[in-house]
């Protein structure tokens, strides 16, 4: 079974384009989510959420803010039937090529750190950017690309194993 790594502007929630979600009414679930989110608790043993947030580094909102929307979302996953087994976000910014920040490792190694049953070989990333997919395929991850932005697949194919439009066609078809 395996765990899944789930990055979360883009594929969670609608991506705010040249900016941030930097509070709870700006987090805009995309569409089958929760769903998603639920048949993924049958089929894996854990499930992360690994976000860049570097709207933190920059000031635009605070390490209390991000709790807020988090924990909003994951109370809406618990109703929803699915589980979030840990959020790991990094702060930084991407000027400071902090190990923790994609596509870096580091959230990754964190996580098979706290759940050591965690084989990242045995584990799927899923994303919506090249960022994304090159922190799977550094950490040994199957990697599924979803979003509209197919040509990064084919710009990048070396990274991608899988495509789909959304997280819930992902769900449905694991």
């Amino acid at each position: 079974m395996g765990a899944l790594f789930l990055d979360r502007d883009g594929v969670i929630n609608r991506r705010i384009i040249d900016g941030y979600v930097t509070r709870r009414e700006d987090f805009v679930l995309i569409d089958g989510v929760l769903e998603a989110i639920s048949i993924f608790a049958r089929h894996f043993d854990h499930i992360f959420m690994v976000t860049n947030q570097q709207g933190i580094g920059k000031g635009l909102m605070t390490e209390a803010d991000l709790a807020d929307i988090h924990g909003w979302f994951l109370k809406q996953v618990e109703a929803a039937g699915g589980r979030i087994d840990r959020i790991y976000h990094c702060p930084a910014l991407k000027a400071e090529h902090s190990f923790m920040r994609k596509p870096s490792i580091g959230m990754a190694i964190q996580a098979r750190h706290d759940f050591p049953g965690v084989v990242l070989k045995q584990s799927v990333m899923v994303g919506d950017t090249a960022s994304d997919m090159l922190f799977g395929r550094r950490a040994g991850m199957t990697t599924v690309l979803v979003g509209d932005e197919p040509e990064i697949g084919r710009k990048t194919p070396h990274l991608v194993d899988y495509y789909y439009p959304d997280l819930l066609s992902y769900a449905k078809n694991c």
